[in-house]
């Protein structure tokens, strides 16, 4: 994806979250987000927003943003909320994408940063789907290339981010197979140390991997962030069950 498309899918994704939000009880729980309510969501969303309106403007040597404060009236923190994403999607739309800025990750671009928020926004909108329905699985499926780019950023940037905070207590290797959409990763996992993400091993020889992960792209992008899907998994289960998340 461009950035330009970037942007647009971010703005239709972040728009569906919180149009899903917005509808529901402020204190409704939200299950895939284990003891958040409606009302939490909507704030963390918003202090993301703040935040990366925060970091856009900091240079990539400078001193990680401070979080800030939100409202706490839900009359006040739903428009606080879309002002915030106002705020942040300007500054996007407005930059080159390549202007360094300071982010999680390299490269420290905006493009990056782009890519983070729609992923993040991406997968809150499946967690306000399960909200409102919380007996029922979400009719919402993601199209092979966001999912697929949802995937390779979460395990070639966010599991090594993470994992810095959260040590890898395995030993492994888990192969992804994105069926619809043609791509694939295999993840080396050694208990203490960062995790490794490449392509498939095919050289002659090669052991295959402990665990195997498939699906269209879409049920892979919600196995990585440990949602509900319906991946099929075959190996050890505990190897996935183990991958970090923020």
């Amino acid at each position: 994806m461009d950035y330009a498309d970037t942007l647009r899918r971010l703005e239709i994704e972040y728009d569906a979250l919180l149009d899903t939000l917005v509808a529901l009880p402020p204190g409704a729980p939200v299950p895939t987000c284990p003891k958040w309510t409606v009302h939490d969501l909507v704030d963390h969303v918003a202090g993301v927003h703040d935040w990366v309106a925060r970091s856009l403007r900091t240079p990539p040597d400078g001193d990680r943003p401070a979080w800030g404060d939100r409202p706490e009236r839900w009359t006040d923190l739903v428009p606080h909320a879309r002002a915030a994403f106002a705020t942040m999607l300007d500054l996007f739309a407005t930059t080159d994408p390549a202007t360094p800025t300071w982010t999680h990750v390299n490269p420290k671009t905006y493009a990056r940063a782009a890519r983070r928020q729609l992923h993040e926004a991406a997968i809150h909108r499946l967690d306000a789907e399960h909200a409102k329905s919380p007996d029922a699985r979400p009719t919402h499926r993601f199209d092979p290339d966001l999912a697929a780019d949802g995937v390779d950023e979460y395990l070639t940037d966010m599991l090594g981010y993470v994992s810095a905070r959260k040590p890898i207590t395995t030993t492994g290797r888990i192969l992804f197979h994105a069926t619809d959409a043609g791509r694939g990763w295999e993840v080396a996992l050694t208990e203490g140390e960062r995790p490794v993400t490449g392509p498939p091993a095919t050289s002659p020889g090669t052991t295959g991997p402990d665990t195997t992960v498939s699906g269209t792209a879409d049920e892979l992008f919600r196995a990585v962030w440990d949602r509900p899907n319906h991946a099929s998994v075959t190996g050890d289960r505990h190897l996935l069950d183990s991958l970090p998340r923020p």
